[in-house]
């Protein structure tokens, strides 16, 4: 609590003013000594961390429900200060005010807001992304629009808003990350402990205020209603998921693949019979997906328009030392002297190509027992192959990762949850510059070479998932008794 308090109060003066004057401002002295009571704050939150995971073995160890008790006391100051790392918010904002002002927001950006006499609300947003189009889907933006028709001109009520906006998605994990974690014979505490209090989800989720704690606590509900048998429920909440962002659309085919699947294996006589009640349940799931995305559409006003180039460009903007294609593209720049640009370009291409192989050699294997472990690598080979890397993306997968037993007791996800708040600075800079290159592509490459040394330890041992932790033949339901007459 002591260092929430105090990233809190640090942040609170450094935050002021920029982009906005925040109404509680707690002066600490000189930015300096601010800065270092902000970092102060953000390494005693780890520690504190920690010290709960090392808890979790104790007899009497922490139970699901005292954790997030412990997690909720933590992220209250850090959801009444000024937004935390990165100004995102404020983007959120404005593209929910030009949708509410009868503007497209996928094809004008917020510096179209200054013509409308909303400059204040254009000036709080970042220069780099005043001009670009959303990258979002409709049901995060027509929210957006919400909150901004509340707020108006009171751009620190918005900021607090934005972040009750992205509350649903922290009950959402609360609820289905220890369901999960149960059902797959993992540890609920240890997946209450690595998903939903974290310094990722409490710094970049809570404090930064991004969309993705809505994206991943939909997408679990949704993985959850899948193993339940529920599929159409599934697609439909999935769905929803990549209305927030686009990425999320990735679960609403690999349930359809495991329904279609499922659907073949249960055929009561012929194959032919099975490919038709496969038939079958596919149309019904497509049909769910497009009249929930259509619907979206209608209501929020902007129909399929939000179908942009944007949604996909948007991210290649930034240049992040933390991005694998970049990294290795600017590390090939600096040994060999080609045109960085070049090169970032080039080899983006490869880990885009990479992740795509990945994930088809995924789906062509996926069911329902290995749904969950399956979609987490594949969201995480998107963001590592995707255009930017930015730490928030990662809960996509690692809130999944986090309910699988074996990825659970690795040491690699509490190291990736507590880097992942030290790369990102105030106003959402990255520490490391793009001259690190070479130092990531190394830790990079030390990750590979320990996920392969993992992954043939697992086949040895002759596990059905290797390092996943599932064993073979796990079913997510019980057999139905069949009774001879």
């Amino acid at each position: 609590m002591a260092g929430s308090l105090a990233l809190a109060a640090a942040d609170s003066q450094l935050g002021d003013g920029r982009p906005i004057h925040w109404p509680l401002v707690v002066h600490l002295g000189s930015r300096a000594f601010a800065h270092h009571v902000l970092w102060a704050g953000v390494g005693a939150l780890c520690v504190a961390w920690l010290g709960l995971g090392l808890g979790l073995g104790l007899p009497d160890r922490w139970p699901p429900r005292r954790l997030l008790g412990a997690g909720a006391l933590w992220a209250l100051p850090l959801a009444l200060a000024p937004a935390l790392f990165s100004n995102d918010m404020y983007s959120y904002l404005a593209q929910g005010d030009l949708l509410r002002l009868g503007v497209d927001p996928y094809h004008h950006g917020p510096d179209a807001l200054l013509g409308l006499h909303q400059a204040r609300m254009a000036h709080a947003v970042s220069p780099f992304w005043r001009h670009t189009p959303a990258p979002y889907g409709p049901l995060f933006v027509g929210l957006g629009a919400l909150v901004s028709g509340l707020v108006g001109s009171h751009l620190a009520l918005g900021v607090v808003l934005m972040r009750v906006l992205e509350l649903p998605g922290f009950v959402l994990l609360a609820v289905f990350v220890p369901r999960l974690a149960r059902r797959l014979g993992a540890d609920p505490g240890r997946a209450v402990w690595l998903a939903v209090i974290s310094p990722l989800a409490l710094i970049e989720l809570v404090g930064g205020g991004h969309n993705d704690a809505l994206l991943a606590g939909m997408l679990v509900a949704g993985v959850s209603l899948a193993l339940d048998r529920r599929p159409l429920a599934a697609i439909a909440v999935c769905t929803l998921a990549g209305m927030v962002k686009l990425p999320a659309g990735i679960a609403v085919v690999m349930i359809l693949a495991c329904w279609w699947r499922d659907a073949r294996a249960g055929a009561p006589a012929a194959t032919r019979a099975g490919r038709a009640r496969a038939a079958r349940g596919l149309g019904s799931g497509l049909l769910v997906a497009v009249g929930v995305t259509a619907a979206v559409g209608v209501i929020t006003g902007v129909g399929w328009h939000w179908v942009t180039p944007a949604l996909l460009s948007t991210p290649a903007r930034v240049h992040l030392a933390i991005t694998p294609g970049t990294a290795a593209g600017w590390s090939l720049h600096a040994l060999l002297g080609p045109s960085a640009g070049a090169m970032e370009a080039a080899l983006g291409a490869v880990a885009f190509a990479v992740a795509v192989a990945v994930s088809l050699w995924l789906l062509v294997r996926v069911r329902y027992e290995r749904l969950v472990p399956y979609l987490g690598v594949v969201l995480l080979a998107s963001v590592l192959g995707g255009p930017a890397t930015w730490p928030w993306y990662l809960a996509w997968a690692l809130v999944l990762l986090a309910v699988c037993p074996r990825p659970q007791r690795s040491p690699a996800l509490p190291v990736v949850m507590i880097a992942s708040v030290f790369v990102i600075g105030p106003g959402g800079t990255l520490t490391l510059p793009i001259e690190d290159s070479p130092s990531v592509l190394a830790v990079y490459g030390l990750a590979a070479i320990a996920l392969l040394w993992a992954y043939g330890r697992g086949r040895g041992r002759g596990s059905g998932a290797p390092w996943l932790g599932l064993p073979r033949g796990l079913r997510t339901r019980p057999r139905r008794l069949e009774v001879a007459r």
